[in-house]
């Protein structure tokens, strides 16, 4: 990245395409490319590592730019993307690949950096996992990301919310046939208490049913 020095404005502006040309097309990131860099007491030269870079959207011209000096001749540090290859077997049994990392971050020399690192996901079944251990790198390239870690696995479908959502709605559905059942006595006895009822209903509410009168004695 281009940076103002003091309060002295750079001799000239970079060359937007000369600058988007000498990135590699397929390499991108990782690119090493050459500067001259002017305003001095002479023009210096130097070696750089493209780390990242911006594109305008309609433009396509590169507006921003990483860049790390570097040695040639020594190692550095940089992230390689991960491309996985092949259709797990798991899948066919409704396994779901599930990718963990997509850059692995390696040191090499600049010229030894690979471009991608290439994952054969194929012959995963249901459970099996790819570690970081198990990545070929080329002669040169260690790994900085740690051996342990998972790259991509194939995990088992989702038959735990299935079962879960099969459980949960079972009691709900045998709530609802017991409830009729339930009922079904409790209808009869209303039913038959409905005489009951009308007698009840010819008394003021709150208030005790008069008793019956007495009839008068039959005269002999």
């Amino acid at each position: 990245m281009l940076r103002r020095v003091g309060r002295r404005p750079p001799r000239a502006a970079p060359d937007v395409k000369q600058l988007r040309g000498a990135l590699d097309p397929v390499r991108k990131r990782n690119t090493v490319i050459s500067l001259t860099i002017e305003g001095g007491a002479a023009p210096r030269s130097l070696h750089a590592l493209v780390k990242d870079f911006q594109v305008d959207a309609l433009r396509r011209d590169v507006t921003h730019v990483d860049l790390l000096a570097i040695d040639p001749n020594k190692e550095v540090r940089a992230d390689v993307p991960l491309e996985f290859i092949g259709k797990p077997k798991g899948t066919i049994n409704g396994g779901q690949l599930r990718i963990v990392l997509r850059t692995l971050s390696v040191r090499a020399k600049p010229s030894a950096i690979p471009i991608k690192l290439a994952i054969d996901v194929s012959p995963l079944e249901i459970g099996d996992v790819i570690h970081v251990s198990a990545i070929a790198l080329p002669q040169g390239v260690a790994s900085v990301t740690g051996r342990d870690l998972a790259v991509v696995t194939c995990a088992a479908p989702e038959e735990e919310k299935v079962a879960a959502t099969a459980d949960g709605a079972a009691p709900a559905e045998g709530a609802a046939a017991a409830a009729p059942a339930a009922a079904a006595p409790a209808g009869k006895d209303a039913k038959a208490a409905a005489p009951a009822g009308k007698d009840a209903k010819a008394a003021p509410a709150g208030k005790a049913a008069p008793a019956a009168a007495a009839k008068p004695a039959a005269k002999k």
